[in-house]
């Protein structure tokens, strides 16, 4: 148990006020003869009050405590009815001092918890908004990225028609020859079943030669389906396969979604 974790709680203030549930004050009460350090620390609460109700009691005004002893007289009796002797109001005002005091604890204990919960939610806000932010920034960055390629008259576009296995696919390949990269757009792609990914290849015709360049990670969450690859390879043709997760060394021809060479 972290001792000092509990103690901070609040919950031995609680305890001293007899704001607790019955069940509440039997574990508090088995953890303060199992740790001094609670024991000792109850104590000091209850140290506190009494000190502070005795500190209270006098400054009370004159009228004030005749008024208290006057409506106490009426309700309570500590002493036989044949004695004479007072009852000690100033400890009876010192316990109502304490009762006050008390339910001031609760009250700032109460408030102070809330006020953390308020602190703690407006910060998990903040970093939610500066994640939100951040990829923002980050998706307009790569967009721009894009439409840069596509205004570069050194960059070469393939268009992939659909094959066989799905005719109405069709994707496109920006391919900058300067930068070794592959802008793949594959909006024209259906969306891949469970347990598969697309796999983009670059070709050489003869003998054909296939180089996987990549993956179509993340297919469904990428809203723009775009993906940059790297392509160091002298291509002349690209082909995109349906494979299982993580690709495969050879592409499964009978998956061949879309295909289109250089130039053409």
């Amino acid at each position: 148990m972290e001792v000092e974790k509990y103690i901070a709680s609040g919950i031995l203030e609680l305890y001293v006020a007899g704001a607790l549930t019955p069940e509440e004050n039997v574990e508090v009460h088995r953890y303060a003869e199992q740790y001094p350090e609670i024991k000792m620390e109850i104590e000091a609460i209850e140290a506190t009050i009494m000190k502070l109700s005795r500190t209270a009691s006098p400054e009370l005004p004159k009228d004030g405590f005749k008024k208290i002893e006057a409506e106490l007289d009426d309700v309570i009796t500590f002493v036989p009815p044949t004695s004479k002797k007072k009852a000690p109001w100033g400890s009876y005002l010192g316990w109502a001092a304490s009762l006050l005091l008390a339910a001031g604890l609760l009250w700032v204990y109460t408030e102070n918890n809330n006020l953390k919960s308020e602190i703690e939610v407006s910060t998990q806000e903040k970093l939610d908004l500066e994640e939100t932010l951040s990829n923002i920034k980050k998706e307009a960055a790569r967009q721009e990225t894009f439409l840069d390629m596509l205004r570069d008259q050194n960059v070469t576009v393939i268009a992939l028609g659909g094959q066989a296995v799905s005719p109405e696919s069709y994707a496109k390949a920006y391919w900058d020859k300067a930068e070794n990269k592959v802008v793949i757009d594959a909006k024209g792609l259906p969306e891949p079943p469970t347990g598969f990914t697309y796999q983009v290849w670059s070709l050489k015709l003869d003998p054909l030669t296939p180089t996987s360049i990549g993956l179509l990670d993340d297919f469904v969450s990428t809203e723009d389906k775009l993906f940059t690859l790297d392509n160091a390879n002298e291509s002349e043709a690209f082909g995109i396969t349906l494979e299982p997760e993580g690709g495969s060394e050879s592409p499964t021809l009978e998956q061949l979604y879309t295909l289109g060479a250089v130039g053409r």
